[in-house]
């Protein structure tokens, strides 16, 4: 008696996506000497890390991953990705755009990322109708009420993805994990062509991490972090509105690292009078890159520096892409419970501020002390 062992079968839109995606990117790096003059992301930046003149294109093979994917895909499965790829272009195209001239305005960005939300719906007919929020949800009833906060929910994602785009591998990564949240949550409740659908959207992201990580020989860009965010909303829009048994946190859930990580940027650079906008080194991302990642690093490799330096930085970003797994797996096991959803979404939120404080203020604290607290001897408490 034998026994075979043979891989999963899986949709040809999935294995396309990923060569597609794999071979323009490895196309963009051979190419940079003719592209290069547009297309590098310079060393100039309170946020770069890196420390050679990089592509930051990487959005134009994820997007030819997710074109190539729709157009192996069976006709539903196809119908939704031919709308989700028009839908983001504005979101792609602006985002691209700053990429390539970097005078594309964070405001013109963001009514791009929009617009793509808008579109979805006019495209689709889908926008979010209920969240599980009783009084929010008498609002959206009304269309246009509904349409709107539909573009607001999915700008605020798509931008909350750039927000954390700061080291090899964490967006993108980022994005793949949750992606396979969404998708293994419509597989699970018979949502089967929304399931490939994220599925193929994530393979053309994970094409695009293959060369970006570990070594950053190209960089995802406003056009890959505003692209990705858009299509992690729309599909988070989707299942929420095509399987009325999933609740609205367990997408929140998915997302919550990047959603909580803007809306406690916004918080602690008001506290400091600051632009909301205003780009700086103290994102969790970064505090946890020099404070923790550097610190085991030396100590791993004896003391050495410059492996250390080497290595923080795509430790960190798969260390980061790596924790949005616990919330995800969650969002799996409490997709059609609402108030357990809820609660591990504010659970998260409150982890992330005591970690935060940690890292700040060098030992533990009440997260609600911590936002709260006062400068001390000096050191202001969101610095």
């Amino acid at each position: 008696m034998s026994i075979s062992m043979t891989l999963p079968s899986l949709p040809p839109a999935i294995y396309i996506a990923v060569l597609a995606s794999l071979a323009v990117a490895l196309l963009l790096v051979l190419t940079k000497r003719w592209h290069g003059r547009f297309s590098m992301d310079g060393l100039l930046g309170i946020q770069k890390m890196h420390t050679t003149p990089t592509p930051r294109i990487g959005g134009v093979a994820i997007f030819a991953g997710v074109v190539a994917g729709w157009m192996v895909s069976a006709p539903d499965v196809a119908k939704i990705l031919g709308a989700l790829i028009l839908a983001g272009l504005p979101a792609f195209l602006f985002g691209l755009a700053e990429d390539l001239t970097k005078q594309v305005s964070v405001a013109a960005r963001l009514l791009a990322t929009m617009a793509s939300g808008v579109l979805g719906w006019w495209m689709t007919g889908y926008s979010l109708t209920s969240v599980d929020v009783p009084l929010l949800d008498a609002v959206l009833v009304w269309a246009p009420a509904s349409v709107l906060f539909t573009a607001f929910a999915v700008g605020g994602v798509a931008n909350a993805v750039n927000i954390i785009d700061g080291f090899n591998g964490l967006a993108s990564g980022f994005v793949v994990v949750a992606l396979l949240g969404l998708g293994l949550i419509a597989g699970l409740y018979g949502d089967l062509y929304l399931s490939i659908a994220c599925l193929a959207i994530a393979a053309s992201m994970v094409g695009f991490w293959l060369v970006n990580w570990p070594w950053g020989k190209i960089f995802l860009g406003d056009g890959g972090s505003y692209f990705g965010g858009f299509a992690l909303a729309w599909a988070s829009v989707l299942l929420i509105e095509r399987n009325t048994n999933v609740t609205a946190f367990a997408a929140l859930l998915i997302c919550i690292h990047p959603i909580t990580e803007v809306l406690f940027s916004i918080y602690r650079r008001r506290l400091k009078s600051m632009h909301p906008g205003h780009p700086d080194r103290l994102h969790l991302h970064s505090l946890i890159m020099r404070r923790v990642v550097s610190h085991l690093l030396l100590i791993f490799n004896g003391g050495d520096r410059h492996k250390m330096l080497a290595l923080r930085n795509p430790v960190t970003g798969l260390v980061l892409a790596m924790m949005s797994f616990p919330s995800m797996l969650a969002a799996i096991w409490l997709a059609n419970d609402p108030v357990p959803a809820a609660l591990g979404c504010l659970l998260f939120a409150i982890g992330y501020v005591t970690i935060y404080g940690r890292l700040v203020r060098f030992h533990w604290c009440s997260p609600i002390a911590f936002l709260f607290m006062k400068p001390v001897s000096g050191v202001a408490p969101l610095s």
